[in-house]
This record gives structure tokens, sequence and C-alpha cells, in this order.
């Protein structure tokens, strides 16, 4: 069975069956039209705060730390974060992102945190 939610890269190829696609960072990456992008939406909201992410400054050290602080700043945002529920009830959902650190990154915090939302239910 597919994955319901995933994360892919920006720099990835896009595929059909990545379903509805969502950027989920804060700041559109750089050198993308949205066409190219081929995003049906753009969620900046949920993404970490400013303030989150000049703290972690893609510091791995303090990913346990920057985890717990982006998990708290979900659980505060819940309308958001079952817009993104509803998505993926209804197909695929890929999350998008920029981040060079495909291991480190806020939108696989994201999408742990949605499984696990979808697991509760």
């Amino acid at each position: 069975m597919p994955e319901l939610i995933r994360a892919k890269r920006v720099y990835e190829e896009y595929s059909s069956d990545d379903g509805t696609r969502v950027l989920v960072e804060r700041l559109w990456p750089r050198g993308f039209t949205r066409e190219r992008l081929h995003a049906d939406s753009w969620l900046r909201e949920i993404a970490p705060t400013a303030e989150l992410r000049t703290w972690y400054a893609h510091d791995v050290v303090k990913w346990p730390e920057f985890m717990t602080r982006y998990i708290t700043q979900l659980d505060t945002q819940p309308d958001l974060v079952e817009s993104l529920l509803e998505i993926a009830r209804r197909g695929p959902l890929t999350l998008l992102y920029a981040a060079k650190d495909t291991e480190h990154n806020s939108a696989l915090v994201l999408l742990n945190y949605l499984k696990g939302q979808l697991k509760a239910r």
C-alpha cells in the first residue's frame, strides 16, 4: 500500500503519484517558479517559526531539541494540522521541502507528526 503522506525535496522530479503537493517551508525555494514547483498549495504557517529556524541554524547537535520545540509549535496549530490530515484522507499528500539535509529537516518532523495523528484517530 502506498504511503498516504510522504516528504520530498523540491529538487526531486515531479510525479503524478505525489498526489497533493504542499510546500511546507516558511520561505519560497530560491530559483523556483510556481510552475516548476508543481505545488498545489503553500502552507508557510505550519513551518517552524523564524525564531526557531534561526535558533536551530541547521546545527545537528540541536536536532533533538529542535524536534521537541517544533512538535510543541505543531500542537498549538490544530487547524493547520487538520487541514493537512484532511488532504491525506482524500489521497496521497507530499510535503515539499528545500533543505539540503534529507535526514534533519522540519518536513520530516511534520511528516512523523502527521502520521502519529492519523494513527491516534
